[in-house]
């Protein structure tokens, strides 16, 4: 039986350098997330990228996912945020 895809918003920001994509890619594949969709700017060396992932086959919880998407953003200088796809919904309805 399939799995209901389980949409997640990860927005990842701050100062840009080499290899940001590649490391929140590899952490999402190692847990076994597939990348839906991807945007990434950058502005006046400014980095700012948005992902809509399937969380539905994940090897980890949703909250060990955001605590280590945090870890990893701390690690390479920048923001990482982990919203389920309905509460970044509701938070951004005008």
């Amino acid at each position: 039986m399939e799995n209901k895809q389980q949409k997640t918003i990860i927005t990842v920001v701050g100062k840009d350098t080499v290899g940001i994509i590649a490391k929140v890619c590899t952490y999402l594949a190692d847990t076994s997330i597939n990348v839906l969709d991807i945007s990434q700017t950058i502005v006046q060396d400014y980095f700012n990228m948005m992902m809509i992932v399937d969380f539905s086959g994940s090897t980890k919880s949703f909250g060990e996912c955001q605590d280590d998407l945090a870890k990893l953003g701390e690690e390479i200088g920048v923001d990482i945020k982990c919203q389920r796809e309905e509460i970044f919904e509701k938070m951004h309805r005008i």
